[in-house]
């Protein structure tokens, strides 16, 4: 291209040119990400209306040699869909691409676009009765595209699965412009390679997804919420293993956090009380759901009882009303937000095998605590599946950024301590940006091989998010 006129230009003949930002108010938003840790710069911002506008950006991307990084909600947290600062990328933004396609009550299934808000989805099967259980803090701004992209987690895992686990097909546009129509409902397809799976956590590095088909499931009739005081993480997961034995598919979610996280909270959210009479080490934030209208509670209660004559939990309280659960869910979902407030925050998104989690934290908290005398851990997230947010505070009074200079240093130790137990350097956020440098100390150099060889594959000229996760 001749020049960044004739570049925005040809965008502009693609998507219209309001739907072309170049301004620098307009693009802000698009270049930053929430915890600042990445600020980036680009040519413009795209905002395509549907998949044919996608493909025509793409084809000219590539015959161009134009980098492209996609964009749902921007509320990642590894960088992935953030440009690198020499501002050659186009940002292409998905957010007009927000249609619901098709939804299936009765077959349990519906079809959204890539922009579509996860909040939104939810939304529209609640209005089917049904349920979609991927369930984020950041579900009001996060978009199924970037939740596929990153294979997003959440609260529900160890009942539903990861993003992946949750999607039946997807519409992909490829890096020359070439549409792969794999929308497909069907619940068994034994027809060669499933290849929405080299899209799914791909983080945009290989195609760009337009539109996905995502399982629905029957909506609760009743459901469960307990608070529960816990002396110390080996009596969450015996709390764990016998909600399990007896709740079995009823259990979907199981949170565990420490009595420092609920303090910060306490001190920084608004509209938050302290759930029990007396603080404890740790809590667990568990919830059961059922189908069927009654009787749950007093499963619930039958369950906590043996858990109290077990020793498993020392005090604990079951939400009564709907107010009472959403201050439960409040202290939980606030937990990432407040940690900015007590300064520098050098965070992990890990995970280990879920019996080994008592042990990776006694011995990671050992270690922090050694090499920053007076650094305040926050380790919590989802027991249930093992994936814990290990992040630690700085020390009171410390300078911010010469404890966040520490980052890499910190990050070794407790990746360190991670691989002692077999476990991942990223468990629901993904690689990005943020790790990327980090990838070969961690995977099988075959494996790095075989992924290096898709991307050669599918984007022979480098064009999808360069500088993410390869």
């Amino acid at each position: 291209m001749d020049s960044a006129n004739g570049l925005i230009g040809s965008l502009g003949a693609i998507v219209g040119t309001r739907h072309v930002l170049t301004e620098a108010a307009d693009m802000a938003p698009h270049l930053r990400e929430w915890r600042d840790l990445f600020v980036g710069k680009a040519r413009a911002i795209i905002k395509p209306a549907n998949t044919a506008e996608v493909s025509a950006l793409l084809a000219f991307a590539h015959q161009t040699g134009t980098a492209i990084v996609p964009q749902g909600g921007n509320t990642g947290l590894v960088g992935g869909q953030i440009p690198v600062s020499d501002g050659r990328e186009i940002i292409l933004s998905l957010a007009r691409m927000d249609r619901l396609r098709q939804i299936d009550p009765d077959g349990d299934t519906i079809t959204v676009e890539a922009g579509m808000t996860l909040q939104a989805v939810q939304s529209a099967a609640d209005a089917a009765n049904r349920l979609f259980p991927l369930s984020l803090a950041s579900e009001g701004s996060c978009t199924i595209g970037g939740n596929l992209s990153t294979n997003a987690g959440g609260t529900a895992v160890i009942a539903y699965g990861n993003s992946r686990d949750l999607c039946l097909g997807l519409e992909v546009v490829l890096a020359d412009g070439r549409i792969w129509n794999g929308l497909r409902t069907l619940r068994k397809d034994n027809t060669g390679y499933d290849l929405k799976n080299l899209f799914i956590g791909a983080e945009g590095t290989l195609g760009v997804i337009t539109a996905a088909s995502l399982k629905l499931f029957p909506k609760p009739q009743a459901r469960a919420t307990a608070f529960l005081a816990v002396a110390d993480p080996a009596n969450a997961l015996a709390l764990l293993n016998l909600a399990k034995a007896e709740a079995g598919g009823q259990l979907t979610t199981f949170e565990l956090m420490p009595r420092f996280g609920i303090e910060v909270v306490l001190r920084h959210a608004a509209d938050t009380r302290d759930p029990l009479a007396a603080p404890s080490p740790w809590y667990v934030l568990m919830e059961m759901s059922s189908p069927a209208a009654g009787g749950l509670e007093t499963q619930a209660e039958a369950l906590l009882e043996r858990a109290f004559e077990a020793g498993f939990i020392t005090d604990g309280a079951i939400a009564a009303t709907l107010q009472q659960r959403g201050a439960f869910w409040r202290i939980r979902e606030a937990m990432s937000e407040v940690q900015r407030f007590e300064g520098g925050s050098i965070k992990h998104d890990v995970s280990v095998p879920v019996a080994a989690v008592p042990a990776f934290l006694d011995r990671a908290l050992v270690r922090v605590t050694a090499m920053i005398p007076g650094c305040r851990p926050l380790p919590f997230g989802h027991l249930g599946d093992g994936n814990i947010h290990f992040n630690i505070s700085q020390p009171i009074g410390a300078d911010k950024a010469a404890y966040l200079a520490r980052w890499d240093e910190v990050n070794e130790a407790v990746h360190g301590v991670v691989h002692e137990f077999g476990g991942s350097i990223s468990a629901e956020h993904g690689i990005g940006r943020l790790k990327r440098h980090l990838l070969p100390g961690v995977k099988d150099p075959v494996e790095l091989a075989i992924m290096r060889a898709i991307k050669a594959t599918l984007d022979p000229t480098g064009i999808l998010n360069p500088g993410a996760v390869l």
